[in-house]
């Protein structure tokens, strides 16, 4: 099915097997050379396009507002960007020094030592995979439940069946993967596409929410004090319990700053580019996110339509427009987004797969390591991908609940890690990197890592089982995928 990559000369700006692995690591030496078709446009707008702020941050708004209302949401999102800004420059760092589609998948296995890589290499690989198919699934189900209810929109007598939404979802995930499989050469300038309709889709949607809200008895804002001051949150549980559940709902939306790494042998000057693609797609997230929550909020009037409705973001721009065809307007720039975040959240899946596999780290390596030079794509190992997002598609008619679990562990799985490569890194005194171009110093480097490794290890993971049990009917992640609720079984 796919032609092998014929050995040859790795890539010129690779680190892959420099002096700084000394045989710690269990990331094997490679000759192969993948094609180097992304710039750091493209690579840029693959990280904005999967960090995809905005649209994540919509799609999961009602999880959001549980968790100390507009205060809550605009507050917690502010937090949580501070903290990723440093989790986001542990990694930038360490993609300088060693740029490659391994990822955190390689950089963990060489920060810790020879003694413990390996073996620390291996879960973060693992950890870091499963992620990726977490995210893949749970932007698949926000899809699948936005075009559903942009029919019931129209057809107020429609009435929701859960396999209805499984239907989309498993066209949406196929679509997605066959795009990656059999189109790999348009990616780059798919990317390219998508930062331009992301940051137009954005500048629409908050002209639109900023231009015609609509309050009862009137037109006009929410005020300022309901937005930025008045908390809600009756849920029986201390307020800093709830603002730290609703800082794991924002990292959902910016907590993957590492996704651009994966195409570090696909591009020029990796050791600067993927960094550098690494603080745009940050920086970005953080503006257009924060900027349309901000837009957002000023356009509620009413917590219990919200609370009520099947998809609460189209409530949301209901009370904004006014009108069916408003909200159907604006939910569908969410779409175009979130259509091209599946997208590449497969050509981050298949390369991460492919990378553990060249190392012998899968089940038959020999089948997922196999790189198509015709399409420009891992495609066994991309397919494999869409296998297992499609089995969790078919817990959700089994147990939605057990979905969203699922699909919540992405923050849980994502930020161990992220913490497998920069711990170590902490705990050996820096010690075990040879530093590319783009680095901090000794001070600076220690306190930015003790940062971000207390953050994921001491904030993020643990609040992610608090926040599974908690809260009216389990508050925080407990719905990702589009915090709908189903109005009939």
């Amino acid at each position: 099915m796919e032609e092998n990559k014929s050995p040859g000369k790795k890539h010129p700006d690779s680190t892959a097997t420099s002096d700084n692995l000394d045989s710690c690591s269990v990331v094997a030496e490679h000759t192969q050379e993948v094609p180097v078709s992304f710039g750091l446009l493209s690579l840029t707008g693959l990280g904005i396009i999967i960090g995809v702020v905005w649209p994540a941050s919509g799609g999961s708004i009602q999880v959001a507002i549980f968790n100390g209302g507009s205060p809550g949401v605009l507050y917690e999102f502010i937090v949580v960007s501070f903290f990723y800004f440093f989790v986001a420059a542990s990694l930038a760092e360490l993609a300088s020094a060693m740029p490659s589609s391994a990822g955190v998948y390689y950089w963990a296995s060489v920060t810790p030592g020879k003694r413990y890589g390996r073996v620390v290499g291996f879960f973060a690989g693992w950890w870091n995979y499963l992620g990726w198919i977490c995210a893949g699934a749970s932007m698949a189900a926000i899809w699948s439940n936005s075009i559903i209810q942009i029919y019931a929109l129209k057809h107020p007598d429609y009435i929701v069946k859960e396999v209805h939404v499984i239907v989309v979802f498993v066209i949406s995930t196929w679509l997605a993967c066959f795009s990656v499989c059999f189109a790999g050469r348009a990616m780059p300038l798919l990317n390219q596409f998508g930062i331009y309709w992301l940051l137009i889709g954005l500048l629409i949607t908050i002209v639109v929410l900023a231009a015609v809200p609509l309050r009862s008895g009137g037109s006009g804002h929410a005020t300022s004090s309901f937005v930025w001051l008045e908390w809600q949150a009756d849920l029986g549980y201390p307020n800093v319990i709830v603002f730290l559940c609703g800082m794991l709902n924002g990292a959902y939306s910016v907590g993957c700053p590492a996704a651009v790494s994966h195409l570090a042998e696909e591009i020029p000057r990796p050791q600067r580019n993927v960094p550098l693609a690494m603080g745009l797609q940050v920086i970005t997230g953080f503006v257009t996110g924060f900027s349309y929550l901000i837009a957002l909020m000023y356009s509620i009037h009413s917590y219990d339509r919200i609370f009520a409705s099947q998809f609460p973001l189209a409530e949301i721009y209901l009370q904004a427009t006014g009108s069916a065809d408003g909200t159907i307007c604006l939910l569908v720039l969410m779409q175009t987004c979130i259509g091209l975040t599946i997208i590449d959240l497969y050509i981050t899946c298949g390369r991460t797969l492919w990378t553990l596999s060249r190392d012998g780290a899968t089940p038959w390596p020999s089948v997922f390591s196999k790189f198509n030079l015709k399409f420009d794509a891992p495609i066994n190992a991309t397919m494999a991908s869409a296998v297992l997002v499609t089995l969790m598609g078919c817990i959700y008619v089994a147990s939605k609940t057990a979905f969203n679990a699922i699909i919540g562990s992405y923050v849980l799985m994502s930020s161990s890690a992220y913490t497998a490569a920069v711990l170590p890194h902490l705990l050996t005194g820096r010690r075990n990197v040879v530093y590319g171009p783009i680095r901090m110093g000794r001070k600076l480097g220690f306190v930015v890592n003790a940062i971000a490794s207390a953050y994921m290890f001491g904030v993020a993971r643990p609040c992610y089982w608090v926040s599974t049990g908690c809260g009216k009917g389990g508050m925080g992640i407990k719905d990702l995928s589009g915090s709908l609720r189903e109005t009939n079984d």
